[in-house]
């Protein structure tokens, strides 16, 4: 296609930290152009921020409905290609579903809803339409993740026997829900967050993390979820054993109660040859340790790197890259995608390599089954889609 594709964002104002980051990433690659929002529930603040954003007063919204459906109205060379939602949980599915019904694409931040349920009708209703959704589970877009994921594929380490996830968190070390944190009172709020906390905020990364670069899927849980600081109305704390379809086992850490951690996200993954570790605070680094040999350090950037760490890249080895990059590297290959598609073309491979609507239902499974493990007497529950 020669023009960018169009944006249009739901949540996101002037003091969200994740919009903005949206709105970053998307505008890396020069794919994406943001065109209109419906940027915040309170009329005053959606107003401000479109202005404070450059959006023509005509397409800053007062609400995702108004947005959707007078962006629908529009000409095709005018209108929007997808919309981007940064909502808390509960306010995902309605927008998302009313896009879609309208013909759009959709970004959404994860988990993709409230509930189960919702995701399996978003799913549906993606399969009706042909339209893609894409969910931000950022970690996925990092090269060196993407170099560790080519390594298992090929089978450098052979058959997987073991996988070691954790995810560390401090910022909820206490009641910080009640000292104005309102991104921290949404998140312990079930109304908003849904039946789970810690492991529906950040277990879900990790879970889904050590699927991608795996290849593999849990089958079965065994969980311990707790409420460390007393009055929290959700899990702030989790251990979780895992059991793999091809017989290997792992171990789920999800904490937000770990105090002094920053986003100390890690994985280790083992198999009968070697294993691989790598930790999101140092991403441009990828460990592999060997059986019989000496431990190699892979580094972004190289030339020895996967096609696709090397896609994922954009600046020589020695330049860090990071958080922001990786979640740019979701959005240009989703914009590579509806690119595609609105050409008439097949995406590629390396297009389609971000996380799905697919992805967003095997999340919310998986809090459904981390959550009734916890609860349940029985040792192991099975991960049930």
């Amino acid at each position: 296609m020669n023009r960018k594709i169009r944006m249009g964002m739901v949540g996101g104002g002037k003091d969200a930290f994740i919009g903005a980051v949206h709105r970053i990433a998307a505008n890396i690659d020069g794919q994406v152009e943001f065109c209109c929002g419906a940027l915040s529930i309170n009329p005053e603040v959606a107003k401000e921020s479109g202005e404070m954003l450059y959006l023509p007063a005509d397409r800053i919204y007062m609400n995702f409905e108004e947005m959707i459906e007078k962006e629908s109205q529009l000409p095709a060379d005018k209108r929007i290609d997808f919309v981007t939602i940064v909502t808390p949980n509960f306010a995902h599915f309605a927008p998302a579903m009313l896009a879609l019904d309208k013909g759009f694409n959709v970004v959404i931040e994860k988990p993709i809803a409230l509930s189960l349920e919702e995701a399996k009708q978003l799913q549906q209703k993606v399969e009706e339409t042909g339209l893609t959704l894409c969910l931000t589970h950022t970690y996925s877009g990092y090269p060196m993740v993407k170099q560790a994921k080519a390594m298992v594929k090929e089978g450098k380490l052979g058959a997987i026997r073991k996988i070691m996830v954790e995810y560390p968190q401090g910022w909820l070390s206490t009641l910080t829900e009640r000292e104005g944190n309102a991104g921290a009172a949404w998140r312990t709020d079930p109304k908003k967050s849904g039946k789970s906390g810690c492991m529906g905020d950040i277990g879900t990364h990790a879970a889904q993390l050590a699927e991608y670069i795996s290849g593999l899927k849990i089958t079965k849980v065994c969980a311990d979820l707790n409420i460390v600081v007393p009055g929290r109305g959700l899990d702030d704390d989790g251990n979780v054993l895992l059991k793999f379809d091809n017989g290997a086992n792992g171990v789920l850490i999800a904490s937000q109660v770990a105090a002094g951690e920053e986003n100390a996200l890690k994985i280790k993954i083992y198999g009968e040859k070697g294993g691989l570790e790598w930790h999101q605070m140092e991403p441009n680094t990828l460990i592999v340790k060997w059986l019989s040999e000496p431990a190699q350090v892979y580094r972004a950037g190289q030339a020895y790197l996967s096609d696709a760490a090397k896609h994922n890249t954009r600046v020589p080895g020695g330049h860090p890259e990071g958080y922001l990059e990786a979640f740019a590297n979701i959005y240009r290959n989703f914009a590579l995608t509806v690119g595609a598609k609105l050409s008439g073309t097949e995406p590629t491979e390396a297009m389609l390599d971000f996380p799905r609507v697919e992805d967003g239902v095997r999340g919310m499974a998986f809090i459904d089954t981390v959550v009734a493990s916890s609860e349940s007497n029985e040792k192991w529950t099975d991960f049930k889609v």
